[in-house]
Protein backbone atom coordinates (compact mmCIF):
# COMPACT_ATOMS: atom_id res chain seq x y z
CA UNK A 1 0.00 0.00 0.00
CA UNK A 2 1.37 3.25 -0.65
CA UNK A 3 0.28 6.92 0.51
CA UNK A 4 -1.40 7.41 -2.57
CA UNK A 5 -4.17 4.95 -2.11
CA UNK A 6 -4.98 6.34 1.33
CA UNK A 7 -5.71 10.10 0.46
CA UNK A 8 -8.68 9.12 -2.15
CA UNK A 9 -10.10 7.04 1.15
CA UNK A 10 -9.31 9.89 3.34
CA UNK A 11 -10.55 12.31 1.35
CA UNK A 12 -14.18 10.24 0.91
CA UNK A 13 -14.09 9.85 4.38
CA UNK A 14 -13.78 14.00 4.88
CA UNK A 15 -16.62 14.53 2.22
CA UNK A 16 -18.78 12.46 3.86
CA UNK A 17 -18.07 13.65 7.40
CA UNK A 18 -18.77 17.31 5.64
CA UNK A 19 -21.80 16.05 4.07
CA UNK A 20 -23.17 14.60 7.29
CA UNK A 21 -22.10 17.76 8.94
CA UNK A 22 -23.94 19.48 6.42
CA UNK A 23 -27.13 17.50 6.57
CA UNK A 24 -27.04 17.65 10.41
CA UNK A 25 -26.13 21.74 10.33
CA UNK A 26 -28.93 22.27 7.91
CA UNK A 27 -31.72 19.73 9.98
CA UNK A 28 -30.61 21.91 13.09
CA UNK A 29 -31.72 24.92 10.98
CA UNK A 30 -34.82 23.61 9.52
CA UNK A 31 -35.54 22.67 13.36
CA UNK A 32 -35.02 26.24 14.87
CA UNK A 33 -36.90 28.00 12.14
CA UNK A 34 -39.84 25.34 12.48
CA UNK A 35 -39.82 26.06 15.97
CA UNK A 36 -39.58 29.89 15.48
CA UNK A 37 -42.50 29.58 12.93
CA UNK A 38 -44.63 27.74 15.39
CA UNK A 39 -43.84 30.54 17.99
CA UNK A 40 -44.98 33.04 15.50
CA UNK A 41 -48.25 30.84 14.69
CA UNK A 42 -48.74 30.51 18.33
CA UNK A 43 -48.59 33.87 18.96
CA UNK A 44 -50.61 35.36 16.11
CA UNK A 45 -53.28 32.41 17.21
CA UNK A 46 -53.16 34.35 20.90
CA UNK A 47 -53.44 37.91 19.25
CA UNK A 48 -56.48 36.83 17.36
CA UNK A 49 -58.49 35.77 20.34
CA UNK A 50 -57.33 39.03 22.24
CA UNK A 51 -58.41 41.04 19.74
CA UNK A 52 -61.85 38.95 19.69
CA UNK A 53 -61.62 39.28 23.99
CA UNK A 54 -61.59 42.97 23.36
CA UNK A 55 -64.22 43.44 20.74
CA UNK A 56 -66.52 41.50 23.17
CA UNK A 57 -65.74 43.76 25.65
CA UNK A 58 -66.26 46.80 23.28
CA UNK A 59 -69.71 45.73 22.42
CA UNK A 60 -70.53 44.76 26.25
CA UNK A 61 -69.01 48.43 27.06
CA UNK A 62 -71.34 50.25 24.28
CA UNK A 63 -74.27 48.34 25.64
CA UNK A 64 -73.71 49.32 29.38
CA UNK A 65 -73.24 52.96 27.89
CA UNK A 66 -76.76 53.42 25.98
CA UNK A 67 -78.18 51.96 29.60
CA UNK A 68 -76.57 54.78 31.76
CA UNK A 69 -77.91 56.87 29.21
CA UNK A 70 -81.32 55.57 29.62
CA UNK A 71 -81.18 55.64 33.23
CA UNK A 72 -79.92 59.63 33.34
CA UNK A 73 -82.95 60.21 31.17
CA UNK A 74 -85.80 58.08 32.99
CA UNK A 75 -83.63 59.76 36.46
CA UNK A 76 -84.16 63.22 34.56
CA UNK A 77 -88.41 62.81 34.64
CA UNK A 78 -87.98 61.66 38.39
CA UNK A 79 -86.08 64.93 39.29
CA UNK A 80 -89.38 66.92 39.15
CA UNK A 81 -91.19 64.53 41.12
CA UNK A 82 -88.11 64.53 43.80
CA UNK A 83 -88.85 68.11 44.27
CA UNK A 84 -91.90 67.61 45.01
CA UNK A 85 -91.67 65.09 47.88
CA UNK A 86 -88.70 68.10 49.13
CA UNK A 87 -91.22 70.33 49.08
CA UNK A 88 -93.73 67.73 51.03
CA UNK A 89 -91.37 67.11 53.47
CA UNK A 90 -90.53 70.41 54.11
CA UNK A 91 -94.40 71.22 54.63
CA UNK A 92 -94.91 68.16 56.85
CA UNK A 93 -92.12 69.38 58.86
CA UNK A 94 -93.20 73.19 59.92
CA UNK A 95 -96.66 71.13 60.12
CA UNK A 96 -95.31 69.02 62.96
CA UNK A 97 -93.97 72.36 64.79
CA UNK A 98 -97.20 73.86 64.47
CA UNK A 99 -98.91 70.43 66.40
CA UNK A 100 -96.45 70.28 68.64
CA UNK A 101 -96.92 74.02 69.67
CA UNK A 102 -100.80 73.38 69.33
CA UNK A 103 -100.43 70.61 71.58
CA UNK A 104 -98.26 72.38 74.30
CA UNK A 105 -100.99 75.17 73.94
CA UNK A 106 -103.75 72.57 74.51
CA UNK A 107 -102.07 70.79 77.50
CA UNK A 108 -101.04 74.53 79.01
CA UNK A 109 -105.60 75.48 78.65
CA UNK A 110 -106.23 71.52 79.86
CA UNK A 111 -104.11 72.58 82.89
CA UNK A 112 -106.20 76.12 83.41
CA UNK A 113 -109.36 74.27 82.94
CA UNK A 114 -108.81 71.65 85.43
CA UNK A 115 -107.44 74.40 87.98
CA UNK A 116 -110.63 76.58 87.25
CA UNK A 117 -112.43 73.24 87.64
CA UNK A 118 -110.84 72.49 91.04
CA UNK A 119 -111.42 75.53 92.35
CA UNK A 120 -114.10 77.27 91.72
CA UNK A 121 -114.78 80.79 91.80
CA UNK A 122 -116.19 82.44 94.82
Amino acid sequence: MDGKDEKPVDQEKLAEALNDLFINVSAMVKAELQGTNNHLELLEKMNLKVAEEYKEFGDVASGLRVFVEQLKSKSGSFDEYVQQIDAIEQQVAEFEAVISMLNKYVSLLETKVRSVCQNPPA
